[in-house]
This record gives C-alpha cells, structure tokens and sequence, in this order.
C-alpha cells in the first residue's frame, strides 16, 4: 500500500486537484455535512468500517491530520446519497465483505483490527489477495479514490474540513486577482482559507 509520504508527494504534483469538483452536492447537504449529523446513507456499523478505511488511507501523524480529521467519510456518505447513489451497492457489499475477510484472516472486523493488521488486510484488497470479493482491488481503488477526493476538493463538496487537505499539499486555494508578488518563483502564497464558491463567478452544483 502507498505511505502517506508517498501519496501525498504524487498529490503536489497535481496541480488541480485541489481545486477538482468531483461530487456535485447541495448547499443543504453542505450544511449537513458541516453540522455533524448523522450519516444519510451508510448504516452505522458500514459507516463505523468506512471511517477505520479512511483513517488508513491518509492516516494522521506526527505531520498533522489525516482523511477523517478532513471527513472524507462524511463526503463519501453524501456521495453515496447523490452523485456517486449507483455505487451505493459497490459499498454495501465491499464493507460487508472486508468484514468477513478481516474476520477470518485476522480474528476481528476490520474497525476492531490493530493499524498494522488494518494495513494488512488493505494490502490484501489492494493486491487482489482478499478472499470472499469478486475483485477487491477495484474495491480499494473505489474507496481510495474517493478518500482522496473528500480529502483535497474544494470544502464546498463537504471534506476537507477546516482545509486539512489544502495544508497537507500546500495549496493556498483558488485565487481571483494573482499579484506581480505572487507570481515570484520564491514567494509562497499564504492560504486564503476560502471555497472556491466563496466567490461569485463559480456556480455552486445543485442536486
């Protein structure tokens, strides 16, 4: 499985995504989302598996925060409810089957598991070696795609909270007016801690 180092190295190359809108959701799911409430589309104990996934995708450290500090799962579960609904099924077998697969290679399911056998069992996934799954290297990618999606979009989309993806990679976030200052190869720009859709010219998706 790729280290955070690793990852989050590839990430700064890319200059876009930062700034990508993958999931379209609505501005009451926003709010929701930033509110803390339940999840719309996970069951609990889905919900529970999904955020111990994420939490090892792009796992915190002693270099900050991680995926759920950024609430990848919470732009997941929106997902599932809106844009991403047709691979709601994707993930209702693919965490049930982690599970079973957790379970019988490791003695517990997969949230209840150390980190280093979490770690284990993703590498399985992630090679193909998990028994119990139709291809369970197209599940990790699934789920790994979207964890980085909620962790590095815009906040807008309902991750990236509090701009932990941004400051992870050291993007300072969408710009109307670029300086002859900022444009200096030896300038870095400082955050500006704002959503794209905080300015006018960029429409918001609606559902």
């Amino acid at each position: 499985m790729v280290s955070r180092r690793d990852m989050l190295k590839r990430l700064g190359t890319m200059i876009g995504l930062a700034a990508l809108p993958p999931v379209l959701l609505s501005t009451r799911a926003r709010a929701q989302t930033a509110a803390g409430e339940a999840f719309v589309s996970l069951t609990a104990a889905e919900a529970q598996t999904l955020r111990a996934i994420v939490a090892r995708l792009i796992p915190a450290d002693e270099n900050g925060p991680g995926a759920l500090e950024a609430r990848a799962d919470r732009y997941i579960d929106r997902a599932l409810a809106g844009t991403l609904k047709a691979q709601r099924p994707s993930y209702t077998s693919g965490l049930a089957e982690l599970n079973v697969y957790a379970q019988s290679s490791k003695g517990a399911p997969f949230a209840r598991l150390s980190p280093i056998d979490q770690d284990a069992v993703l590498t399985d996934l992630q090679q193909n070696r998990a028994t119990g799954f139709g291809n369970s290297g197209q599940f990790f990618n699934l789920v790994r795609t979207h964890t980085i999606q909620g962790t590095f979009s815009d906040p807008f989309y309902g991750g990236n909270a509090n701009f932990i993806g941004w400051d992870l990679i050291g993007y300072p976030g969408a710009r109307v007016v670029v300086t002859a200052d900022l444009q200096r190869m030896d300038t870095k720009p400082a955050s500006s801690r704002r959503s794209a859709y905080d300015y006018g010219m960029f429409s918001k998706g609606e559902l």
